[in-house]
Order: structure tokens, then C-alpha cells, then sequence
């Protein structure tokens, strides 16, 4: 499948619009011959538009220079992803697309929705040595739904090998000429029309289901780079998933009980699967790093993580694949835009969570315990979450004190990982002909695990500053 990025300004024109005289905008030198385009493209959507809804356009063309099927999402800024690929007949959506959209669409099918039926005349927008800036499109549309038909007429001016800056200035000439920026996102938007309306808005969405939904929509959003392996993605829909069950444990008068119950024991398996995969690609990263000078542990170690992620990829995949992943994203739809009543005392148990996480360390630094260290640390990171949902209304003290607290759940973090790294080498080493480099490297983390500790007054110190935590009540 390929992929492209499109960089496009679309608007709306007068019957009977000209175009104007483009030369010099931008650095154009003026502007290459007209090509004529007849373009017939269907849409794919499911019967309540949730792919519209997400910003997602899927059609099957013909005519112009790139027929076949195209699937528009969401880029940087007004940039847009179209992923591509052949033409086929017939109204079944390639898999390769339905992947890229299954956690929208879920197990809804695709059908059609629209057909829109466009004259195309494409002109270039040239340098000075014949070089394509952009493409300015007239087009003359007709668009069939069940509702009837329509006809209108638009221009787009779509960027090839100039700078942005093109866009901008073609724009002032096109206004000038009468144009105006389109009043909807896209064709389809415009062919749809009131069935694509967004809803009215309704009371105040609070802070706690605010948060919910935004992890919600962190997971959809991550599926396509996880599933393609990538390292980050996994990292930001774990983070996601923790983030999510973090709120639900804390906050379980915001949500329906037997819902929210249900849901978090679900986001832990999808946490796990994704654990297996993310926990050995850092573990490798820092523990073949420190093994510099023992080149053959390091390979065994390596080895050893890489199994392991490539086990967790597998069994990820496998999830992502599953039908108990599509019943988990609508368990979460329905609990998080069905809430409850909501909970007044909301912010009062992110306090409690906060000051529960202060008497655990200090039972686990008395101790001196890593295993109660290791609870003290989650138990952080709960009432980290907790605080970011009411830390944007706090202003520069809750900013700090999400800060703080990261700092401090960072230094929790590296010393775990240094009780981590000593199993993982206690694990390889017993396989090995000889462990006495085991032993030195089992050692080192040791004491990368004293050093971690030697930061931990300081970082609690400055997550217990009053001034920061005032805000909580």
C-alpha cells in the first residue's frame, strides 16, 4: 500500500468563477497547460457515518491520474495521510484498509454512501523552470446519496514541490478574485449534509470523563503505528490504557460500576500484551548498553529481549486482531459518553490517592524494600494521573506538580528497571558457560539502583511542597 501527504486549501467559487492571473505568487512563473478530468468516486462508510465522523474518507476512483481506492486521514496541521491502493471492482473494501479503520468502524460494515461525480480541470502552477509548485483543480461536482442530488462547484489548490508558502499566496489572489474558503471539510462533508451534522451540545462535560474520553481517543489513534510495529505507538497506547484504568479506579463514582469494572479488567490484559512488547525493547536498549565490554553478553542478552519481544509482538498482534479488543473500544464508548452522575468529591480523592502514594514510600524507604518501592511507584503513578485531569485548571501550580511528580516517579522508575535488569541477567546467566561477567554486570545494577535512591529524598521533597498541592483541598 502507498502512502502520501497531502498539503491542499480547498474553496468555494461563484458560478461562472475565472481563474485569476497566479504568476509571481509564490515565485510561480506563471501557470502550465489545462488538463480535463472526468472523476467517479464512491465513499465507504459505515450506516452511521463513523468514519466521517473521525475525519476519515474512503472511495473507490476512477478517472484522473491516481485511480483506485484511497483512504484519507488526519495529518499535521491542514496536511491530510491518503493511503493507496489498486483499483478493484466491486463493493468490498481491500483489508489492508479496513486494518487502518477497524478500531473506528469496529465490526459495523462498509458500504456505500455517496457517489460523486466530478469535471475536473487541473492546471499547474509552474517556476520559473517548468517545475510543478501546485495543482489548481476546478471542479464542477454532482453528488448522489439517499437523499437526492446536488451540484456545485469548488476549487482546490493542492502543493507539489513548492514551499507552504505557495498555498498562502495563491490564496490572497484566489480571494481577491472571489473565492472563499470552503464551508465544509470536504466533498462528502458537503454531499452528506445534515446527516453528518454534529450533535447539539449538551451540558458540561466534567474534568474526570474530559480525561476518560481523551485516552479513549489516545488508543484509537495509536492502533495503526502499533500494529505497524512501532515502538512509540506502543509506548503512547500503554500509557493510554494505564492512564484510563488509573482514572477508573480513582474516580469510581464518575462511571457506571459494572461498566467501569469490566472495562478496567480488560484495559490490564491490553496493558500486559502491550508490556510484553514495550518493556523488552527499553530492557535491551539500557542492559546491552551496559554490558559495554562484555560482548558476548550483551549478545545473549540481546537474544534473550529480542525473543521475548518478538513472543509479545505476536501475541499483541494477535489481540489487535481479536474480537475481545472490539468489544473492550465499545465497552469503553459506552461508559465513557453514557457516564454517570458524576462526583463531587473528584478532586478530594485525587488528594487521597496522593497522600496514600506519600505513606507507601515512606513505609517502603523505611523498609528499604524494592518490591514496596516498586508499590509506592505505582501507586504514583495512579495519583499522577489523577492530578493531570485537574491540573490544566490549576494553572502553574498543578503544571509543577504534575512535573514534580513525574520527576519523582522517574527516579522510582529507573531503580526498578535496575531490579529488572538484575533478574533478566540472573535468568540469562544461568544458561551461560561462564557467569562471572554476569556477576560483574549484576553488580553494577546494584549499584545503579543505590545511585537511583540517592536521588529519591530530593525528588520527594520537591513533590511535597505545599505550594503545590494547595490546590488539591
Amino acid at each position: 500500500m502507498q502512502t502520501a501527504t497531502e498539503n491542499e486549501r480547498k474553496y468555494d467559487v461563484p458560478d461562472g468563477f475565472a481563474l485569476p492571473d497566479l504568476t509571481g505568487a509564490g515565485g510561480a512563473g506563471g501557470l502550465g497547460e489545462a488538463e480535463t478530468h472526468e472523476l467517479d468516486a464512491t465513499y465507504f462508510d459505515t450506516e452511521d457515518l463513523r468514519l466521517a465522523r473521525n475525519k476519515r474518507t474512503l472511495r473507490r476512483r476512477t478517472g484522473g491520474t491516481d485511480a483506485g481506492w484511497h483512504l484519507k486521514t488526519p495529518g499535521d496541521g491542514s496536511a491530510r495521510t491518503e493511503h493507496r491502493l489498486p483499483f478493484t471492482e466491486g463493493d468490498e473494501v481491500p483489508a489492508e484498509l479496513v486494518a487502518e479503520v477497524r478500531t473506528i468502524v469496529r465490526t459495523r460494515p462498509l458500504r456505500p454512501v455517496a457517489r460523486l461525480r466530478t469535471r475536473r480541470v487541473e492546471t499547474p502552477l509552474c517556476d520559473s523552470d517548468g517545475g510543478t509548485l501546485a495543482l489548481v483543480a476546478q471542479d464542477e461536482v454532482t453528488a448522489e446519496t439517499d437523499d437526492g442530488e446536488q451540484r456545485w462547484q469548488e476549487l482546490e489548490v493542492e502543493l507539489v514541490d513548492g514551499h507552504p508558502e505557495v498555498l498562502e499566496a495563491v490564496e490572497g489572489l484566489l480571494r481577491a478574485a472571489g473565492a472563499t474558503p470552503a464551508a465544509g471539510p470536504s466533498k462528502l462533508a458537503r454531499a452528506l449534509g445534515d446527516r453528518l451534522a454534529a450533535p447539539k451540545a449538551g451540558k458540561k462535560i466534567n474534568p474526570v470523563v474530559a480525561y476518560a474520553r481523551a485516552q479513549r481517543e489516545a488508543i484509537e489513534a495509536q492502533d495503526p503505528a502499533v500494529r505497524a510495529g512501532d515502538a512509540e505507538g506502543v509506548h503512547k497506547m500503554r500509557v493510554a490504557t494505564r492512564r484510563l484504568r488509573s482514572t477508573l479506579k480513582t474516580f469510581k463514582g464518575s462511571f457506571d460500576p459494572e461498566r467501569a469494572e469490566f472495562v478496567k479488567g480488560e484495559l490490564k490484559w491490553l496493558a500486559q500484551c502491550l508490556g510484553a512488547v514495550r518493556d523488552g525493547q527499553v530492557l535491551s536498549q539500557k542492559l546491552v548498553a551496559a554490558a559495554e565490554g562484555f560482548p558476548e553478553v550483551a549478545t545473549r542478552v540481546r537474544e534473550k529481549l529480542e525473543a521475548d519481544v518478538a513472543q509479545g509482538r505476536r501475541a499483541l498482534t494477535e489481540a489487535l486482531d481479536s474480537d475481545r479488543y472490539l468489544a473492550l473500544l465499545d465497552a469503553i464508548d459506552d461508559m465513557v459518553d453514557e457516564p454517570g452522575p458524576g462526583d463531587r468529591d473528584a478532586r478530594r480523592r485525587a488528594a487521597k490517592v496522593l497522600a496514600r502514594a506519600d505513606r507507601l514510600l515512606d513505609e517502603a524507604t523505611a523498609d528499604g524494600v524494592d518490591a514496596e518501592l516498586h508499590e509506592a511507584r505505582k501507586k504514583f503513578k495512579q495519583a499522577r494521573y489523577a492530578v493531570e485531569v485537574f491540573s490544566p485548571g490549576a494553572g502553574k501550580p498543578g503544571k509543577k506538580l504534575v512535573g514534580a511528580l513525574t520527576s519523582l516517579q522517574d527516579v522510582l522508575g529507573a531503580h526498578q528497571d535496575s531490579v529488572v535488569a538484575r533478574d533478566v541477567l540472573r535468568e540469562v546467566a544461568r544458561t551461560a558457560p561462564d557467569a562471572f561477567p554476569y556477576g560483574i554486570l549484576f553488580a553494577r545494577q546494584e549499584q545503579v539502583g543505590e545511585r537511583t535512591l540517592a536521588d529519591l529524598p530530593a525528588a520527594t521533597r520537591a513533590a511535597r511542597k505545599k505550594k503545590l498541592r494547595a490546590w488539591l483541598g
